[in-house]
């Protein structure tokens, strides 16, 4: 069994920390790195396991025009396609913080001709969950785990008014209160721990700038890859280039187009995911946290419970405890 040397102790591989509370449970040798220097596993489009599966959901106006109409005049032979490939998580969000997740990409949508002013997530469709709803239980989570943190990014928003962006900022200060924490220079758990802050919100809009307790959106990574060897070596380009200087995600999902869609009739996006990872999670495992200039952050997956991604990602801060930053 792997182990790592801790102030002359042995200690357990950090990939074999429980998951639920990796954070509290790393070694205090960690305590005062920055948070944009650790390795932090992520869920890439976290709120999936949600999508209205009762055809009520229009087909998100995202997706290409040729889908939309497809998806108007043939949606019992279109629908299961969209199913297919637009779930990328299938635990919810508090298992997934369970397994380990730390940073949450949550994509925002007001639904088209909705007389309310609910927010839902969206990918392919909309979900049946409300971003209130789904908040809240992650409020409730982190009231059990007080000394976890989560990194919530706010985008691809869908629909909103600038009144609803009022609501939905109002909203996150509301559920989160005091554990939100403000743009700040020393982001290392002991000082997170010492002001009783859980939750770092990052907010891709310009209404961003008039309010200090949100942060500006963080960088993502996204490779627009099917294949994952052409992601890799897409990263590796981007590695040389040099990492962003404060939070950052990259993010190893493939993406697929509609044209490998309709010649693949029998594949899921989950499919594809666990087929290449194997691949992705051994590149993975060669990677490094820390402030050089080919070193990782954030990394974002997707079916995050799958081929041990979590313990994987979290296991690479190991590598900051044995060499110097």
């Amino acid at each position: 069994m792997s182990s790592v040397v801790v102030s002359g102790r042995s200690e357990l591989s950090l990939g074999e920390l429980p998951m639920e509370g990796w954070m509290s449970h790393l070694p205090c040798a960690l305590w005062d790195i920055p948070l944009y220097h650790l390795a932090i596993p992520g869920s890439h489009n976290a709120i999936t396991y949600c999508l209205d599966m009762n055809d009520r959901s229009p087909v998100d106006p995202m997706q290409p025009d040729m889908l939309q109409k497809l998806d108007k005049y043939m949606k019992p032979l279109i629908r299961p396609f969209v199913y297919k490939w637009s779930i990328t998580q299938e635990y919810t969000i508090k298992q997934q913080l369970d397994c380990g997740v730390r940073y949450c990409d949550l994509r925002i949508a007001h639904r088209p001709d909705d007389s309310s002013t609910d927010l839902y997530f969206y990918h392919g469709v909309y979900t049946t969950l409300t971003v209130e709803t789904v908040l809240m239980e992650i409020n409730e989570w982190l009231d059990a785990h007080p000394k976890e943190v989560v990194i919530l990014s706010f985008s691809h928003f869908l629909g909103l008014s600038q009144e609803l962006h009022v609501q939905l900022i109002t909203t996150i200060r509301s559920i989160f209160s005091a554990k939100l924490c403000p743009e700040m220079e020393e982001l290392t758990l002991r000082k997170l721990w010492t002001l009783g802050y859980q939750v770092i919100v990052s907010y891709e809009h310009s209404i961003v700038s008039s309010h200090s307790d949100l942060w500006p959106h963080i960088p993502y990574w996204w490779a627009n890859k099917c294949k994952a060897e052409a992601l890799i070596e897409e990263f590796e380009r981007r590695k040389q280039q040099g990492r962003p200087g404060g939070l950052f995600v990259t993010g190893i999902n493939l993406t697929e187009d509609l044209k490998y869609i309709c010649t693949h009739p029998t594949e899921s996006l989950k499919d594809v995911v666990l087929s290449t990872y194997p691949t992705l999670l051994s590149w993975l495992r060669e990677q490094t946290p820390g402030f050089g200039v080919g070193s990782l952050n954030i990394i974002a997956g997707d079916f995050i419970t799958e081929s041990h991604f979590v313990p994987t990602v979290v296991s690479l801060n190991e590598k900051l405890l044995k060499w110097p930053l």
